[in-house]
């Protein structure tokens, strides 16, 4: 496999020339859906710092792993949690084991390397000890918050297919496998009552359901947990919530 992605590759094996992402200095974002890493990394350009972005996660996860298993293209996210979980069934690292294939031509690099991003325990740990200069920037927002984002977006990628329901938005909501320990019941009675402002009802639930199934796969305290344990020169925390982008965009120059 040799696919292109201007100054960095994707290669099957070592490349005369290039360096393994492993062994450079890197940041990663961490996070799962919605708490705001393409607003970071927005406001960081706004801000105008120079930075390259890697290939980000969901090109890397259609090329390694979703099209290699599926044998196709897959845009649904329900069935692509469950690909992306049974790779890494086969390499435990997921896709901190992924990006290991990714190699660069640093004469044609004059800034900093940043992944978007890595998320859950697995992947975080192994990105921690096999690629040892890597740094993890940790973004986080409640998932109430999340769901609230996610509706507010307009994202293709956001999609899941489900058959439509004639149950009410609330039973449909409680019906989502492992609700029930994400959110209260009066979490889900707020999201059932956006409806009343316009949202459909298989939106509220679809995007509900993007949440509860990636916390299901990847555990964000999990992964916050273990980090916050690596020396303050690795990792740098933000509640997503309680700061601008701005600010969060300062933080990260003056940490880098």
């Amino acid at each position: 496999m040799h696919l292109e992605f201007g100054t960095s590759v994707f290669v099957g094996g070592h490349q005369t020339g290039l360096s393994a992402l492993s062994e450079l200095e890197f940041l990663v974002l961490v996070g799962v859906t919605g708490v705001g890493k393409t607003t970071t990394l927005q406001a960081l350009t706004n801000a105008g710092w120079q930075f390259l972005s890697l290939p980000d996660r969901r090109v890397v996860t259609d090329l390694v792993m979703i099209e290699p298993l599926a044998g196709k293209a897959v845009t649904d996210r329900e069935e692509r949690f469950a690909l992306t979980a049974k790779y890494r069934q086969l390499h435990p690292g997921g896709m901190a084991q992924a990006i290991g294939m990714l190699q660069l031509n640093l004469e044609q690099i004059r800034s900093s390397l940043v992944f978007d991003g890595l998320r859950g325990l697995e992947e975080v740990s192994f990105a921690a000890i096999s690629h040892a200069k890597s740094r993890f920037i940790v973004l986080d927002a409640p998932d109430e918050t999340r769901v609230e984002r996610l509706l507010g977006r307009s994202d293709a990628f956001d999609a899941i297919s489900s058959a439509t329901s004639p149950a009410a938005t609330f039973e449909q909501l409680q019906a989502i496998k492992g609700v029930a320990s994400v959110f209260s019941r009066a979490q889900l009675e707020k999201f059932a009552a956006l409806e009343l402002c316009g949202l459909s009802a298989s939106e509220i639930v679809a995007k509900t359901k993007i949440v509860v199934t990636e916390r299901r796969n990847y555990n964000p305290i999990e992964a916050r947990d273990y980090l916050m344990q690596l020396n303050s020169k690795r990792v740098l925390y933000f509640d997503t919530t309680a700061a601008t982008p701005e600010i969060i965009a300062q933080r990260i120059m003056n940490w880098v």
